[in-house]
């Protein structure tokens, strides 16, 4: 399984769980049915998801840097 790959398909979801609950939340004033604190977690929740997700791929490029840096030794 190819890591990069694996963190950009979670930076993906984490964007699209980001802008579904955007669009909810503009919706609030006209569909009662939109929780503002269910939405504001679902928020926090992408935010997390695309931090963790980008943390991954930061640690793959600095193997990636140091393996280099060892082969050309």
């Amino acid at each position: 399984m190819d890591v990069l790959s694996t963190a950009r398909g979670g930076l993906m979801a984490a964007t699209k769980r980001l802008d579904a609950s955007a669009q909810r939340t503009a919706r609030m004033g006209f569909d009662p049915g939109v929780d503002y604190a269910h939405e504001a977690v679902e928020q926090l929740k992408a935010k997390h998801e695309f931090r963790a997700n980008l943390q991954v791929i930061r640690f793959a490029d600095e193997m990636w840097q140091s393996l280099l840096a060892i082969q050309s030794r």
